[in-house]
């Protein structure tokens, strides 16, 4: 069933992906939601009209080449958990001795907890408190859906990072602390901010509205707190 996993692009070595792991990053087609400063557009497409890029079968191949150089495979994206062949895909990047990375926004938790056996780091997006998604994702009760992602992993215990891009107009200090104090009483330790870059936007009405992050959170409620480019 891996072969049907649709693959956009693949980073053969990044340091950044996957904290503290040398890794390869394995770029999904699909989600479901439209946001607006998503830079990756391109492998938004969740009907499958847009043809794969990359055959599984050639970048496992890839991959297998380079047992010995890289620490973990990420599947990232689009929103990985879109495709159903994903839990195939990662049970082979596993038997080939690779750690396995998942980049999410957490919009399916029930096929998320399906994946939690082949997980040993989660980067997870949240973007929003609950209550304001439906204005960064475009889609009704996504909330709901990432939130019980969020606390899905913290139950699991699986090594997590999670992370907020934060949206023009959700975006001030005051907002940004609302937030960071609700994922502190969740149980989140690990932190990013990142700084939304103002190209390739999905919305390039929001390139003149992008805020520059406090590069410092000295009031942060979360143990770590980090601040990136996304």
């Amino acid at each position: 069933m891996s072969d049907t996993l649709r693959v956009g692009g693949l980073t053969p070595l990044t340091s950044v992906d996957y904290p503290g792991e040398l890794a390869a990053v394995v770029y999904c087609q699909g989600c479901p939601w439209r946001c607006p400063y998503c830079h990756n557009r391109h492998l938004v497409d969740e009907t499958g009209a847009v043809p794969a890029q990359l055959d599984w079968a050639e970048v496992l191949r890839r991959l297998e080449s380079r047992r010995g150089l890289l620490d973990a495979v990420v599947f990232s994206g689009g929103e990985p958990t879109a495709q159903a062949a994903l839990a195939a895909a990662m049970a082979e990047v596993r038997a080939l001795g690779f750690k396995v990375g998942l980049h999410t926004g957490g919009p399916y938790p029930e096929r998320l907890q399906r994946l939690l056996p082949h997980l040993d780091w989660v980067g997870l997006d949240i973007k929003a408190l609950p209550e304001d998604y439906a204005q960064v994702t475009g889609a009704a009760g996504s909330g709901e859906r990432a939130w019980q992602s969020l606390r899905l992993l913290l139950d699991a215990g699986v090594d997590l990072e999670v992370r907020t891009t934060p949206m023009p107009g959700l975006d001030d200090d005051a907002y940004l602390q609302r937030l960071m104090q609700q994922l502190a009483d969740a149980g989140v330790r690990n932190y990013v901010l990142q700084q939304c870059q103002p190209v390739h936007l999905r919305d390039p009405s929001l390139k003149g509205r992008l805020r520059a992050l406090p590069e410092h959170w000295p009031s942060a409620p979360i143990e770590h707190v980090a601040l990136r480019a996304a």
